[in-house]
C-alpha cells in the first residue's frame, strides 16, 4: 500500500469512527430513554475515541511530512549514482602505475593523505549541489583520463606508440601542475621564497586574462618530467590532449599556456 492508499484508508477509519459515536449515542439514549444519566457514560466513550481520532491525524501527518521528502531523497540517489558511474570511469582508466602507488600507501598513512587529496572528485560535478565545504584554499585540478576507445580512435600517426598508460599518467602531472600554480596564485607573499614570489607574481597576472580566469592552468615551463617532458613523446601526448579536448594551448606574452578543458 502505497502513501496515497494509506492516507485515504485512515480518512475512511476516522469517518467510521465518527459515525460510531453517533449510533452510540443513539442506542445508548433509546435503551435508558434517560438522556440526562447516560450523558456521562457517552462523554467517556466520546473521549476515548477523540483521542483515537487525534493519534490516527497525528499518523495522517507524519506520512505526508514523509511523502514531502521522497522527492529529494530521489533527486540525492540520483546524483549519488552519477558520482558514482564518474569515480568507476576514472577506476577503471587509472594508469597501473598510480593504481600501484595507492596500494602502496595504504601502509604509509601519509602518503594515503596526498593521494585522497589528488583524486578528490569534487571537480566533476556537473549540476551545483548544496554541499557543506571540507577544505579552504585552491580546489583540486581535474583529471579527465582518457578510455581506450578514445585512444584507439586516433589516426596511427597521431597515436603513433603513445599508450594509454602514458597518456593518463601524464594527465595526472599536469594536474598536480596546475594544482602547485593555483597555490602559488593564492598563498600570501610571507609565505613564499623570493624565487618563488617572482613566479607567483608573474602566474597571478596569467590568470587575469579572459581565456585562463577561473580554469586551472600550466605553463610549457612547468613541464620537466618525469611522466611528461618536452621531447617527442612528450610533444605527442600534448597534440593528443589537444585534440580530445583535455588541454587548451594559449600564448599570453612570452608563455605558452595550457587550460584544462572538460571533454564534450
Amino acid at each position: 500500500m502505497d502513501l496515497k492508499q494509506a492516507g485515504s484508508s485512515l480518512d475512511a477509519l476516522v469517518s467510521s469512527f465518527q459515525s460510531r459515536i453517533v449510533d452510540l449515542q443513539e442506542l445508548v439514549i433509546a435503551r435508558n430513554m434517560y438522556p440526562t444519566t447516560s450523558m456521562p457514560d457517552l462523554s467517556a466513550v466520546d473521549t476515548s475515541l477523540k483521542t483515537m481520532e487525534s493519534q490516527i491525524q497525528a499518523i495522517k501527518d507524519r506520512l505526508q511530512e514523509e511523502r514531502n521528502v521522497i522527492p529529494k531523497a530521489k533527486k540525492f540517489i540520483e546524483l549519488s549514482q552519477q558520482q558514482q558511474r564518474k569515480l568507476q570511469h576514472m577506476l577503471s582508466h587509472m594508469p597501473p602505475a598510480m593504481l600501484e602507488s595507492r596500494s602502496r600507501s595504504d601502509h604509509n598513512p601519509s602518503i594515503s593523505m596526498v593521494i585522497d587529496d589528488l583524486e578528490e572528485p569534487s571537480h566533476l560535478k556537473e549540476e551545483p549541489v548544496a554541499m557543506p565545504k571540507m577544505r579552504k584554499g585552491p580546489i583540486p585540478a581535474p583529471r579527465w583520463y582518457i578510455s581506450f576507445d578514445e585512444l584507439d580512435s586516433l589516426s596511427s600517426y597521431m597515436r603513433g606508440r603513445l599508450t594509454l598508460d602514458k597518456v593518463n599518467i601524464a594527465i595526472n602531472e599536469i594536474a598536480v601542475h596546475a594544482e602547485t600554480n593555483s597555490h602559488l596564485i593564492s598563498c600570501p607573499k610571507k609565505k613564499l621564497a623570493e624565487d618563488t614570489w617572482e613566479k607567483a607574481l608573474e602566474l597571478r597576472d596569467i590568470v587575469s586574462a579572459d581565456s585562463v580566469k577561473g580554469k586551472h592552468f600550466f605553463l610549457e615551463t612547468d613541464i620537466k618530467g618525469p611522466g611528461l617532458k618536452l621531447d617527442n613523446t612528450g610533444k605527442a601526448i600534448l597534440t593528443v590532449l589537444r585534440h580530445l579536448g583535455r588541454i587548451v594551448e594559449t600564448r599570453i606574452g612570452h608563455h605558452r599556456v595550457f587550460t584544462l578543458q572538460k571533454p564534450q
